[in-house]
């Protein structure tokens, strides 16, 4: 199961769904082990160091000094490691409003983290450009 690659249905196809809870990006210096019971939806290093995204609450439990307060969006359609253009699309439209994005992509399905207090304005943005996708 490689996933969509053909943008056109990719865009048309995604129904972007706004995930309840609030994310925040931590960071924890190099050599620094992850605190116990902490289970973040990513996790990525860099020589600077570990970059969490983890729930709100669950940073503030572990004592995690939280950046970039954000609400996750799913675009739910398999999309392939190897598609071209279908995030590029979308940040573009997103951009276009004035909006950071972060996307994050997995192995089944794209992830974007969008200021939290423009979250409703994304789902409808990227809403709008599916529907677009489709005529």
């Amino acid at each position: 199961m490689t996933g969509e690659t053909d943008l056109k249905t990719l865009l048309a196809s995604m129904r972007p769904e706004l995930l309840d809870g609030i994310y925040i990006f931590a960071t924890l210096a190099p050599g620094v082990a992850q605190p116990d019971g902490l289970e973040p939806v990513m996790v990525f290093r860099e020589r600077e160091g570990t970059t969490l995204i983890v729930t709100e609450a669950a940073a503030r439990a572990a004592g995690l000094t939280a950046s970039f307060r954000c609400r996750m969006i799913t675009l739910d359609i398999h999309s392939s490691l190897e598609a071209v253009g279908f995030l590029a699309a979308i940040t573009t439209r997103l951009a276009t409003a004035g909006m950071g994005v972060n996307p994050v992509s997995a192995f089944y399905h794209d992830h974007l983290f969008v200021p939290a207090e423009r979250a409703e304005e994304a789902l409808r943005l990227l809403k709008k450009l599916a529907k677009e996708s489709r005529l």
